[in-house]
């Protein structure tokens, strides 16, 4: 059974940091585009960054670019999605994606959970 497991998320301050992590297993996902979505009250899913590490791309939303970094352990099957500079703007739940097309767009095969992150201004 593959699972896509997310945490590190919590309340940080404006202009501060937090790591998210995403665990799967199940399968190894080493060629697979995995990706970050995030969801705010009362809005819908929205795209945050992903990356094909096989094919060299990836790719950031703007409003993230220059302040979020996906990244990846293979030996933990882990993939990071490191946040600085957090805005209040940025508090969604974060969703953690893998597919194995370079490019799903939004239609990922597996999803996980998601992790709360809240910015306080």
């Amino acid at each position: 059974q593959v699972q896509l497991v997310e945490s590190g998320g919590g309340l940080v301050q404006t202009g501060g940091s937090l790591r998210l992590s995403c665990t799967a297993s199940g399968r190894t996902f080493s060629s697979y585009t995995m990706g970050w979505f995030r969801q705010a009250p009362g809005k819908e899913r929205e795209f945050v960054a992903a990356k094909n590490w096989s094919a060299g791309r990836t790719t950031y939303a703007d409003s993230v670019r220059g302040r979020f970094t996906i990244s990846r352990d293979n030996a933990k099957n882990t993939v990071y999605l490191q946040m600085n500079s957090l805005k209040p703007e940025d508090t969604a739940v974060y969703y953690c994606a893998a597919d194995p097309k370079i490019y799903p767009g939004d239609e990922y095969d597996y999803w996980g959970q998601g992790t709360q992150v809240t910015v306080s201004s």
